[in-house]
């Protein structure tokens, strides 16, 4: 017997008052409609608001904010003109430093809650621009018969459409100035129903400013395209990238079909700097990187200072990628291995140690979440350790790690959910968590990176 198909719930359409209590970790306001939770997107603590149903769920409501009848002192007017319907961001109605606030309380009630730590130094958040921080993102696109028109972004909050967008606050400058002009090319294509998405790199120029950074202008293009380009739509696409000074790439199906058409010359490589170890770092378009260049020399600087490794210290780095630890680690102690899960980031990580002069990196490729005890790498006895898992943490290896017995573990951990968990199992193995911060990585978003220091009990 064939199951009735489930109607959809019709949700009320008058905008109801709602008082908002506190923050959920991921931005919306929280309150309560009859004893029953409900979120509120684009509200605030301390808020009263007129909100009008999104979606009605067995435990919680969900909500919008139509109109702010009471505003929070940490209300400010969003930056970006889409910040109401662009899913890019979630908070940028909140001031950044209530923003940072907000994270800050995130990590520590997850120490609390799922790690039980409560007794450590807190360390000061990790700043940087709020705005044209974002050097890395996948741009969808949709060409919308009814608008003749191709929209190039994000998705709406909370929808699978693509927000109609003419800039981006949080792109970097020179890839939001292209928004419009790209909407305009690709709407001319005769193959536009057929272009889903363009994912976007920035590299940064040789030349350092006058104060010793580097301008991040180089623009990448990978243009995914689902059926081959026609000729006149390759040559204006070649005649756009040329006129704009960006490198293209186009992508026919899977990431091994990634391959560069503009210019022909020259190697396939955009670069960032970290001025404070005299290192310029490599990496292909594709290649993961920190979005955030500001942000990551910061945190690398910082998270040097911490595992603190001397010259005559054997360090090991785990979830390497390319060495953008690894390398800054290779110039202040004897020896550093880099383990990563891909062999392609292995061979860049050897590029980049190559270029740099750099002999006393080691780079290995291997699953980390499988017993790895009779790697060659995991033979040393190793005198201080730094991670920087994925989502998912390092649960698997947690044991592992603890076993090298290494006197300091430097976490940077991109889910504090997952940070607290294994924090909290560090502790049953014999560390303490003495210091943890947060990183703004992220501005405007629920985000939370983060940073923690492992120390060995001494017996």
């Amino acid at each position: 017997m064939r199951h009735a198909r489930r109607r959809r719930q019709k949700l009320p359409e008058e905008a109801i008052s709602i008082e908002i209590q506190r923050l959920s970790h991921d931005g919306r306001g929280v309150g309560s409609i009859d004893g029953k939770i409900a979120f509120v997107e684009g509200a605030i603590d301390g808020e009263r608001v007129m909100a009008q149903y999104t979606g009605r769920r067995k435990q919680y409501d969900e909500l919008k904010t139509v109109e702010v009848l009471s505003a929070s002192p940490d209300r400010v007017e969003p930056p970006c003109p889409h910040a109401s319907i662009c899913g890019g961001c979630a908070m940028q109605h909140i001031n950044p430093l209530a923003q940072i606030k907000l994270k800050e309380k995130v990590l520590h009630d997850q120490l609390e809650h799922i790690g039980g730590l409560t007794d450590f130094t807190p360390i000061a958040p990790m700043l940087s621009q709020t705005q044209g921080y974002r050097r890395k993102a996948r741009l969808a696109m949709r060409y919308v018969s009814k608008k003749e028109s191709m929209l190039v972004g994000f998705r709406e909050k909370n929808s699978s459409f693509i927000a109609e967008m003419s800039s981006c606050t949080v792109l970097n400058d020179s890839v939001s100035n292209l928004i419009m002009p790209l909407r305009e090319l690709f709407s001319n294509f005769d193959g536009r129903m057929q272009i889903p998405q363009i994912e976007v790199a920035v590299g940064e120029q040789q030349t350092s400013l006058a104060d010793g950074e580097h301008s991040a202008n180089q623009v990448v293009f990978v243009v995914r395209h689902l059926e081959p380009l026609s000729d006149a739509d390759l040559q204006a696409l070649l005649a756009f990238a040329q006129h704009h000074n960006i490198q293209l790439y186009l992508q026919s199906k899977g990431p091994d079909t990634v391959h560069k058409v503009w210019p022909e010359e020259g190697d396939e490589r955009l670069y960032y700097y970290l001025p404070d170890f005299n290192l310029k770092m490599a990496f292909h378009p594709s290649d993961f990187t920190q979005v955030n260049g500001e942000l990551n020399r910061k945190m690398i600087a910082f998270a040097m200072d911490l595992l603190d490794p001397q010259e005559d210290e054997t360090v090991l780095d785990l979830f390497c990628g390319l060495g953008n630890f690894t390398l800054p680690i290779a110039t202040r102690c004897k020896k550093v291995v880099g383990v990563e899960g891909s062999d392609e980031m292995v061979l860049r990580g050897y590029e980049n140690a190559k270029a740099n002069g750099i002999d006393n990196a080691e780079f290995y490729a291997a699953n980390l979440t499988v017993d790895f005890d009779e790697s060659t790498w995991a033979q040393p006895v190793y005198d201080k350790i730094l991670l920087d898992p994925p989502r998912s943490g390092a649960l698997e290896i947690i044991p592992r790690i603890a076993a090298f017995k290494a006197k300091k573990i430097v976490y940077i951990s991109c889910n504090p959910a997952t940070l607290a968990r294994d924090a909290g199992e560090l502790a049953k193995l014999g560390y303490v968590m003495t210091q943890a911060g947060v990183m703004d990585m992220f501005p405007h978003t629920g985000h939370v990176e983060s940073i923690a220091e492992f120390v060995l009990k001494k017996r």
